[in-house]
């Protein structure tokens, strides 16, 4: 067998082949000889039928097979002996075949790309010096009381804080509100509604155009709607509010007691602390990871260049502008802005796809190098994880994993953390003032 290499491109290379004429006739006598076994014509028990019938009725048949036997074998074959790390599926071309003739054909290839890894081990990164501070503990704290807050009605002036309980009706251009946009009913009229003076909920301006107010106070409040407001119809629009407030409630927490912290299942208000602060300290922890472990890629990436398989970028660029479409459509925007974002979209998601795609290669190379591995026990484990997260019975869950392909992705998932732990493991660290931690460029 003769076997030639032509670059086309930095990963990708044509492939051409050549099968000896011996090799070609012996497989078509081997296929030849099995569609004789199998053959069933009138006349003649199965397998028993004379070769020269067998050859005549079926000779395209054995031809296609012969042939798809040859290219298949060859090309593997040839592979190995150019030691070629090939992506995805050849596209193969068909030259020369037939009896008494080579087998000729070319395989348009892509190979992963060729490099040398840059230093790993010993990277620079920078960390905040951060602890769990007594602030953050009080914030903390006033996140939890929230929840448990009790409104007191007040017979004194409305103050910042203070909810406004109001009955409204709102007019546009001298119109009811709902003539403009029909489905803004609740912008046009509401009785006992609740706005909190400062908290600039509701319609931007309502609220505080309410304070210094007593419960039978009326008032008009006119309002500009934001350029980018929620009902299209309103956008940019002047209304005029006819407002009776009908009481001032003050807003009251509960005491940081014994009492409270049992709310929460804790013991007492000091093992109600000892909680938080573990939380705060997780958390903290958490954060500097993901940030000394975003630096490590991002300098890995920086320090070394090459060339990208087209196929790979391509098919990580279709997964990205998924990803970014269906987080936009999550947060609401129209298909029509999708639409006119596109351009952008797509963009940034081929930065995105080409970032990804290298740091795929890299994290491959190293994992070779390093001679990591991942096991079944702990594909499984991970299976049962995620299961669990999401409620899933564990063998639904596998079986849609199987359809789409995604153990791989677990498989992929666990490298690169095991990966980027050892780059974490042997990183320098250089611990920083809060506020002054940027990823490291080098």
């Amino acid at each position: 067998m003769n076997v030639t290499v032509e670059n086309l491109a930095p990963c990708k290379k044509l492939m051409r082949v050549e099968v000896e004429v011996q090799k070609v006739d012996e497989t078509l006598d081997s296929v030849a000889k099995e569609f004789q076994k199998e053959a069933n014509l009138p006349g003649f028990r199965p397998g028993k039928a004379p070769r020269e019938m067998v050859l005549r009725k079926y000779a395209k048949d054995i031809e296609e097979e012969a042939k798809r036997k040859l290219i298949s074998e060859a090309y593997k074959k040839a592979v190995d002996e150019k030691n070629l790390d090939v992506l995805g599926y050849p596209d193969i071309e068909e030259i020369q075949f037939g009896r008494g003739q080579a087998l000729q054909f070319a395989a348009t290839i892509e190979t992963s790309p060729e490099f040398e890894l840059p230093e790993y081990k010993g990277i620079p990164v920078k960390r905040e010096a951060r602890t769990v501070t007594d602030e953050d503990m009080t914030r903390a704290l006033e996140v939890l009381r929230q929840p448990h807050t009790t409104f007191q009605t007040v017979s004194r002036p409305a103050g910042n804080g203070d909810i406004v309980v109001v009955n409204y009706t709102g007019t546009s251009e001298g119109k009811p509100i709902t003539e403009i946009a029909p489905g803004a009913k609740g912008l046009m009229e509401q009785k006992n509604f609740w706005v909190e003076i400062g908290a600039n909920a509701f319609i931007p301006g309502f609220a505080d155009q309410l304070a210094g107010a007593h419960a039978g106070d009326k008032r008009t409040v006119n309002i500009d709607f934001p350029a980018n407001f929620v009902t299209p119809e309103l956008a940019g629009k002047r209304a005029n509010y006819e407002v009776e407030v009908v009481e001032v409630k003050e807003k009251a927490l509960p005491p940081l007691d014994d009492e409270f912290a049992k709310k929460y299942g804790a013991e007492n208000l000091e093992k109600l602390r000892e909680g938080v602060r573990r939380d705060l300290e997780n958390e903290l922890k958490f954060k500097q990871n993901k940030s000394t472990r975003g630096q490590l890629v991002r300098s890995l990436l920086n320090r070394v260049n090459f060339e990208l398989p087209e196929s790979a970028v391509a098919n990580e660029t279709r997964n990205v502008v998924y990803d970014i479409v269906q987080e936009n459509a999550k947060r609401g925007v129209s298909r029509e802005t999708i639409e006119q974002e596109k351009e952008r979209i797509y963009s940034a998601a081929t930065q995105g796809a080409k970032e990804r795609v290298k740091v795929a290669f890299l994290i491959q190379k190293i994992a070779e190098k390093e001679d990591i591995k991942v096991s079944q026990q702990e594909i499984a484990q991970r299976i049962a994880q995620l299961a669990a997260t999401y409620q899933i019975p564990q063998e639904k869950f596998v079986k849609d994993l199987q359809k789409r392909n995604g153990l791989i992705e677990i498989y992929d998932q666990i490298m690169n953390e095991k990966v980027i732990d050892l780059l974490h493991e042997h990183a320098k660290f250089e611990d920083v003032p809060p506020g002054t931690e940027t990823p490291n460029p080098s």
